[in-house]
């Protein structure tokens, strides 16, 4: 056998599970963009395992690796999309961007401005009631 044949195929299959993670939006079809870049990869370890007739078998084992390592990534990947899932109502991957958004809130004190002069009563960044909420609070209420 060629070996062009198995390595065409996994380039098609790697292209394919490349452009499903650049271009899906739903989390779970990137996790299964993933997969099927890690089984092109399987693919290309056995392929050239046989046609170098390896006598350790290094290709299939490091497969076996990469099987274990793909079982291991869905477990947890499929974890985390859950509990996004039921915390959001979405597995939209751009829906998720505001997680790692930090509000300038949080970092400062409420009576600082970012040039170091305290904010007056009347001032444009000063909060009117000075029970309400700040940061990931306010996030937090808005999202509830």
């Amino acid at each position: 056998m060629h070996l062009a044949y198995p390595a065409v195929l996994a380039v098609l299959l790697f292209c394919v599970g490349v452009y499903g993670v650049l271009a899906r939006r739903n989390a779970i079809l990137v996790l299964m963009s993933v997969e099927l870049m890690l089984n092109a990869v399987n693919l290309n370890l056995v392929a050239f395992d046989v046609w170098l007739r390896d006598a350790f078998h290094a290709g299939q084992a490091l497969t076996l690796f990469t099987i274990a390592i793909a079982a291991a990534e869905i477990g947890i990947g499929l974890a985390i999309v859950l509990a996004v899932y039921r915390n959001r109502g979405s597995s939209d991957i751009d829906r998720l961007r505001d997680t790692a958004e930090t509000d300038a809130a949080e970092a400062l004190p409420d009576e600082w401005t970012g040039d170091g002069e305290p904010l007056g009563e009347g001032a444009p960044g000063a909060t009117e009631d000075p029970a309400a909420p700040a940061g990931k609070a306010r996030k937090t209420e808005a999202t509830a």
